[in-house]
């Protein structure tokens, strides 16, 4: 359902949405299809950390905020200082993350 409603906001941005993807498999499969301009990951999918799609994003240079509950999502070195913008979420927070993260691939 928070997946659904991300995607909205995301589309009512202008932002073309790839997914949602329920486990981590589903979303390495898309990055491998169609690699994203940018990702909104949450820590936790199904059980399973990012962690490892979060290493596949930063190989492929895919710049990813994360929209996750958890106040510290530092669940492993690569989402240490990767801007959250919480769950659940407001439309000028999400915007801010992914703003950020694309500012600073540009950079």
């Amino acid at each position: 359902m928070l997946a659904m409603e991300l995607k909205a906001m995301l589309e009512a941005n202008g932002w073309r949405v790839v997914g949602p993807a329920a486990r981590v498999s589903q979303a390495l499969e898309l990055l491998e299809r169609e690699p994203p301009t940018a990702a909104l990951l949450d820590v936790n999918l199904a059980g399973e950390l990012v962690t490892r799609l979060a290493q596949e994003l930063r190989t492929a240079r895919v710049p990813f905020a994360l929209a996750s509950a958890y106040d510290r999502p530092e669940r492993g070195d690569i989402l240490i200082g990767v801007p959250n913008a919480g769950k659940p979420t407001t439309e000028r927070r999400l915007m801010a993350a992914l703003d950020e993260v694309l500012k600073a691939s540009w950079e």
